[in-house]
């Protein structure tokens, strides 16, 4: 029988030293044993494979140590630590809660629990994947964990902390564990290597880290699965053929056919891909995490964000040096558009392919859009100096510099000797501005297309209108506040009695319901100062006019021109008494109520005419 051990269980750590990754957890436990400030309960939790059961066993053994080195770790010299390390020691027990988790189970370690320890202070209690324990398990578990015997320590161990009962979790210390780092697993994996006396290149060992997602116990599984194929030597092709991962040399090359705008490369590479039985989605994936590693690498501050191997790191520093920030962020835009709707593609090798055309012509995009707006600044350098190589369309020439000499132009005041430009006036400010669009550089306008040109033309235009607003002048604007603020001064108010029983009619004849325009129309006014009194002769008018109140204040306040002008209703109190007292009214007659009841019912008429009915006197 062989006796090989697994790297998992092989390089377990012994010490809290040892412990990978988790030195937040393991400086707390030893400054705890260190103080004698342990607690009675414990809950480690975190992610598989990052060590919460090894830092449990490890606490455990600690506890029981009889001579503790002066970093207060374990001495693994003395009798209990002999024992732990045998598997037979008697004062440590592991329970797996997935496989025991009915309250019998619960019941049968309470019962254990009040037996104190034969050697040793302690005993210690792990229940690994506690969150797997029933409802009723919980609640028998909950008065012992909350008040256990003093010689009694429980560890709890679980990857789900929600799905425990909050009674539980407020009965204990909680410390969460962390994802391993690549670079912390990296480090480890040296060691093993260095250990076992294999050779392994650092990218290889850097894909096995990557591959484990921050679970250390799958990154050793992995090296084990490695190992058994490749010998005593790892190499980069062992790993990704081993793991099934696509080589870094592909992203490469696709990166740099798309800044070549190589469209048939782009296609063919992709099509290698498919045909090695890679899926188009983690090609996606692995595409744009190549795209944002490129972009961490245009900064020696970010950096320390590629987890890559020395190699792969050079060939990342010399491919951002090559791509333009422009570039990367729209790729990376359009790859994130690509994966959120890759799914719901019925297509989805075209779904893909379209979106790696549409990264290899960004850099021709944004080359058109750079042409575009230089066309557009060059216009508006040419507005704001209309008389610039325009001297023979009747400007002055003066020194050849789109100057004046002094004198020659009315309203300027020559300051030692030196030239005035001249201002564009409000009159002349379109001439002005469309002059100069004879001149624009059409050098490279037989480089566009029609649909470039076409959109080069809109944003020359667009130019030409934003330079026609710039090109306004100052004394213009001047004169055109001085002018707004004299009309404003011109209106006077109008409130006079007249202008506001205009006002009022006029506005009750746009309404559409005739009850309001009936009610503002019956209305008596009256104007005391800036005060409109409307009298209304029933509380339904009054009504009405209420709720139509807020619009016919505003109304009346703009076209009288008085924004202090107040409204109020008032109901006349003589009509009010004439609607509250009760009218008499003398009784119907019998043919009255007949002709009555036959205005309510034609049919009562026919029925008097058959049967010639008629009514006593």
């Amino acid at each position: 029988m062989s006796n090989f051990v697994v790297s998992a269980r092989k390089y377990r750590p012994q010490r809290f030293e040892d412990v990978v990754g988790q030195q937040h957890v393991a400086g707390t436990l030893k400054n705890a044993l260190a103080t004698d400030h342990v607690a009675h309960a414990f809950l480690f939790t975190g992610p598989r494979g990052v060590g919460k059961t090894t830092c449990a066993r490890i606490l455990a053994k600690t506890l029981n140590c009889e001579n503790r080195t002066s970093d207060f770790e374990a001495c693994n010299t003395c009798p209990s630590c002999q024992a732990f390390n045998d598997d037979a020691s008697w004062n440590i027990f592991e329970l797996d809660a997935a496989s025991n988790n009915s309250v019998d189970d619960i019941r049968s370690l309470v019962d254990k629990v009040r037996v104190p320890p034969q050697r040793g202070k302690f005993r210690v209690y792990i229940i690994d994947e506690v969150h797997m324990l029933s409802q009723s398990a919980f609640n028998a578990f909950l008065k012992t964990l909350e008040e256990p015997p003093a010689h009694a320590i429980f560890i709890l161990a679980t990857t789900e902390k929600h799905k425990i009962i909050p009674t539980i979790l407020s009965r204990c210390q909680i410390f969460d564990f962390r994802r391993i780092t690549v670079a912390d697993t990296l480090l480890h994996l040296k060691d093993i290597c260095q250990k076992e006396g294999i050779e392994a290149e650092e990218d290889a060992l850097h894909i096995i880290g990557q591959k484990a997602d921050g679970a250390l116990r799958d990154a050793l599984s992995i090296f084990d699965r490695i190992t058994s194929s490749s010998g005593k030597k790892i190499t980069y092709a062992d790993v990704i053929e081993n793991l099934n991962v696509l080589d870094y040399d592909y992203y490469f090359q696709i990166t740099d056919a798309l800044l070549a705008e190589d469209s048939v490369a782009i296609l063919n590479l992709f099509d290698q891909i498919l045909r090695k039985g890679f899926d188009p989605e983690v090609f996606l994936s692995g595409l744009a995490e190549h795209l944002r590693n490129i972009l961490v690498c245009r900064d020696a501050a970010t950096l320390a964000l590629l987890e890559t191997g020395e190699s792969l790191r050079e060939r990342y520093r010399k491919q951002a040096s090559l791509t333009p920030a422009s570039f990367l962020l729209t790729a990376l835009n359009i790859a994130n558009d690509c994966d959120v709707n890759f799914k719901m593609a019925r297509n989805k090798r075209l779904h893909l392919e379209i979106a790696l055309l549409k990264m290899c012509y960004i850099n021709r995009a944004v080359k058109t859009a750079q042409m575009v707006v230089n066309q557009e600044k060059k216009t508006l350098d040419l507005s704001k100096d209309p008389g610039q190589g325009t001297g023979d369309r009747g400007q002055p020439s003066g020194n050849g510099n789109g100057t004046v000499s002094n004198g020659s132009t009315p309203g300027t005041e020559p300051s030692n000797g030196r030239s005035v430009p001249v201002p564009p006036t409000s009159n002349g400010n379109s001439s002005s501005v469309q002059r100069p669009a004879s001149n624009i550089p059409t050098a490279n306008a037989h480089e566009l297309g029609g649909s470039e040109l076409a959109e080069l033309r809109s944003g020359l235009r667009q130019g030409l209108k934003k330079a026609e607003v710039i090109s306004l002048s100052l004394d213009s604007y001047e004169q055109a506040v001085a002018t707004e603020e004299a009309q404003k001064a011109a209106q006077e108010s109008r409130l006079t009695l007249e202008n506001a029983r205009t006002e009022w009619v006029a506005y009750a004849a746009s309404l559409e319901s005739n009850l309001v325009r009936l009610a503002l129309t019956n209305a008596m006014l009256r104007l005391e100062g800036k005060l409109l009194t409307a009298t209304v002769g029933s509380s339904i008018d009054r009504s009405h006019l209420q709720s139509e109140m807020m619009r016919l204040l505003d109304t009346l306040r703009r076209r009288l021109h008085d924004l202090t002008l107040k409204i109020e209703v008032v109901l006349d109190d003589t009509k009010l008494a004439e609607q509250a007292a009760p009218k008499v009214q003398r009784p119907l007659t019998k043919q009255e109520k007949l002709e009555r009841m036959k205005e309510m019912n034609p049919a009562v008429g026919d029925l008097i005419r058959r049967f010639d009915l008629k009514v006593d006197d």
